[in-house]
């Protein structure tokens, strides 16, 4: 057991109080972030922050000290040891400056799966059948005129970027449907995905195929604009895509020139590039259904990742390695 532990959360705790007392509380000196700035928190580094050896993080944080970039990173007392992130992605996290300072990051994956499927079914739902325009054209009392029929669900073929756990939910529920078929591709095929889903070994592959593409990939360098101009032109006449991933994984500028063309008949869209603004041309496409990064926002999932990451801690405080610690590090 690492001895004379000391746990800084940063960030909220706003449903594990009593969690965050009988996990970590018996194991460590709990200390809260209370800083009000980024300079005050450089300061309070070498006072009442000293020796901290894990950090609970969310990005909450991020609106009083920034984000965990290398500057941040550089400065944690060396007794910094893990940052266990309240979140699946971490990329408000410099990784590679935690690596040269032997700081070990976790995340909580599965903790959102379900809230960020369902997230994405109804972002799916929504451009497949035109709800989001009749939805306006109820409250402003147009009825349905001008709306011509939609398709079923089970008329298209759904290709998922990325089968993670989010990825696989939300295969389980298109299959209820069911689509007409469900393609993915990762960086490699999974060998526990049921008998309904077929693995495209190439993206060029999924985009042909797919009438409706799902996004569940992590930001990272080798991510970022991944569906840009090249790929809206490889998918079909009128696909319609869907993203609850990262903004910043889709080249922004080439998929509203997408919508213009027709290239894309539809989007459903819960992520941006620059959150919390929202690009206005956005706003003016009545085909495109827009929610403000709803994907987590239940009590059972906020919960279920504060508990998460509160365990990656304790497991880590009780010498062992916590079940979440990022691929990078694998």
């Amino acid at each position: 057991m690492v001895s004379k532990a000391k746990v800084m959360i940063c960030g909220d705790i706003v449903w594990a109080h009593d969690e965050v007392q009988s996990m970590l509380g018996p194991l460590a000196e709990i200390v809260r972030m209370d800083s009000e700035s980024r300079d005050e928190f450089f300061r309070e580094l070498s006072g009442k922050f000293a020796g901290t050896t894990v950090i609970y993080r969310h990005n909450t944080s991020a609106d009083r000290i920034g984000i965990f970039d290398a500057e941040l990173v550089g400065k944690l007392p060396d007794s910094v040891k893990w940052i266990g992130h309240n979140g699946a992605g971490y990329d408000q996290i410099d990784i590679d400056a935690c690596k040269k300072r032997g700081i070990k990051v976790s995340n909580t994956p599965g903790a959102v799966d379900f809230a960020t499927a369902t997230t994405a079914l109804y972002l799916l739902v929504s451009a497949i059948r035109q709800y989001s325009i009749a939805e306006r054209q109820a409250r402003s009392g147009l009825w349905k005129g001008g709306l011509k029929p939609a398709h079923d669900p089970s008329a298209l073929t759904l290709g998922i970027l990325g089968l993670g756990g989010i990825g696989l939910t939300l295969a389980r529920f298109c299959h209820a449907f069911p689509m007409k078929k469900i393609y993915y591709h990762s960086r490699s095929p999974r060998a526990d995905t049921p008998d309904w889903i077929e693995y495209c070994s190439t993206l060029e592959e999924l985009l042909a195929k797919s009438d409706v593409l799902s996004l569940h990939v992590p930001l990272k360098p080798d991510t970022e604009g991944m569906i840009g101009e090249r790929e809206f032109g490889l998918m079909k006449k009128g696909a319609i895509l869907i993203n609850t991933a990262r903004g910043k994984v889709v080249d922004e500028a080439a998929m509203i020139k997408a919508l213009k063309s027709g290239q894309l008949s539809a989007a459903g869209i819960d992520v941006y590039p620059d959150e919390p603004n929202i690009n206005p041309e956005l706003l003016e496409f009545r085909n495109v259904t827009l929610l403000p990064h709803m994907g987590t926002e239940t009590q059972e999932s906020q919960k279920s990742m504060e508990v998460r990451a509160l365990e990656n801690l304790r497991t880590y405080l009780t010498g062992g390695e916590p079940q979440d610690l990022i691929p990078e590090y694998k």
